[in-house]
């Protein structure tokens, strides 16, 4: 979905009265930030200007952040045409870009059912374009939650997702936001373990095998943003626990089934994710 245009310094989004006391352009939003680095115009000055000088640290955030949209393109077309998953739960999603993740299952299979969760309020000043969907047969919608509340959010996407079908449970370059780690695995586990067999859980964070990526964290968290928490391989590979990771496994983004069609992008990215298939 093509951005909306660059919000006005003195001039917030519409937001529901709920939201409103969450909405701040002072401190840096991961959202609107990460954003920014796709090119996106939703942002505010001062996400730019942590985005430029964390950048300059770590100059693949830019790569990463679009190499990560595409990997949530193969994913979810993947799933959509070869496993026949209908039902996308999008944990964490963050404002709206170019092949957002109903743009894509509905592309595929019309008739598929996708909900967004985030807690960001620009994310909710979206939610009524995101809820408008792509095609007639499918359903999009969105709920003002936060992940650290895994049932509520399974309650309410239950009333939207089909719970009789498999789910595709998506956790894309979020759970760095979690600040302790046991806390991020039980944050999964409980998720996963509310959707029917046969499901399948997708998810992909920054890991911590690049200085570059250590220092521009560091840099990050100083700004008065949200800490992300870098993380090993292999810690990201225990969010799957003993379920079954498809070809080809646990690997850099830019490695998991590659699109020629894409157009060429760096071998490795320092992201790790995998899609794994629930019991």
């Amino acid at each position: 979905m093509p951005s909306s245009g660059s919000p006005g310094a003195n001039q917030p989004p519409r937001l529901p009265e709920s939201a409103q006391a969450r909405f701040r352009i002072d401190i840096p939003s991961p959202a609107r930030t990460w954003n920014y680095w796709l090119g996106g115009k939703d942002n505010y000055e001062v996400d730019r200007v942590v985005g430029d000088s964390t950048a300059k640290v770590n100059p693949e955030l830019t790569t990463l952040a679009r190499e990560s949209r595409k990997f949530l393109i193969r994913v979810v077309r993947y799933l959509a045409a070869q496993e026949g998953v209908r039902n996308f739960l999008d944990i964490g999603a963050g404002l709206p870009t170019e092949s957002n993740t109903h743009q894509i299952a509905q592309r595929t299979a019309p008739e598929s059912r996708v909900v967004y969760v985030d807690n960001d309020p620009m994310v909710l000043s979206h939610a009524r374009a995101l809820m408008r969907g792509t095609t007639p047969e499918g359903v999009t919608d969105y709920l003002d939650a936060d992940y650290h509340e895994p049932r509520q959010i399974l309650e309410e996407a239950a009333n939207v997702l089909n719970f009789t079908q498999p789910v595709a449970v998506m956790f894309m370059g979020v759970l760095g936001f979690c600040q302790d780690y046991e806390t991020a695995k039980r944050i999964v586990a409980e998720t996963v373990e509310g959707v029917p067999p046969g499901s399948f859980l997708v998810l992909w964070d920054c890991t911590d095998t690049s200085e570059d990526a250590v220092r521009s964290t560091e840099n990050y968290a100083k700004s008065g943003a949200l800490p992300y928490i870098l993380r090993s391989v292999e810690q990201i590979g225990a969010f799957f626990g003993s379920l079954e990771k498809v070809e080809p496994g646990l690997v850099s983004i830019t490695r998991w089934r590659p699109d020629p069609d894409q157009g060429e992008g760096p071998e490795h990215v320092h992201g790790y994710g995998a899609v794994a298939r629930t019991s």
